[in-house]
């Protein structure tokens, strides 16, 4: 009974309505830089694509084939995509990670709201699919940058 209850509370009302509200769904006509990543666990996969501008984020779309955690997390992270520098993201990916170990506190203002996934902490199984939209900017971003 414990463990339903705790499976309700993961699976809030909030994070629900995350999932069910993400923004920039779809591909780009001709993105700087694309990728992918997939949560081997459960199967779970995002793909980005992303234009960069002047060393930011100016362009940016999603393709989400996730549980409703990874769909949430993915909601979270298009919503404030736009505008933002590769190692903005980079500390956001350091910072979600930190916080799913339990090692550290959500992560900074404008991805503060990755606070809805707390819940997720007691859940280790779920982390991959939490991850995969940031890690997958993070890959495009560094796809993207002239070395």
């Amino acid at each position: 009974m414990t463990e339903q209850i705790d499976l309700i509370k993961l699976y809030s009302t909030r994070i629900l309505a995350l999932a069910a509200d993400m923004p920039h769904v779809g591909r780009l006509s001709s993105p700087d830089a694309s990728a992918m990543r997939r949560s081997p666990l459960c199967g779970s996969k995002v793909t980005v694509d992303i234009t960069l501008k002047e060393g930011r984020i100016v362009d940016f779309a999603q393709d989400v084939k996730a549980c409703a955690l990874g769909q949430a997390a993915a909601s979270i992270a298009g919503h404030h995509m736009i505008g933002k520098t590769p190692a903005q993201v980079e500390a956001a990916l350091d910072e979600l990670e930190a916080m799913l170990r339990g090692t550290g506190p959500v992560p900074a203002a404008p991805f503060d709201g990755f606070e809805v996934l707390t819940p997720a902490v007691d859940y280790k199984n779920r982390h991959a699919s939490i991850l995969l939209a940031l890690q997958a900017t993070v890959d495009a971003c560094a796809a993207a940058e002239p070395t």
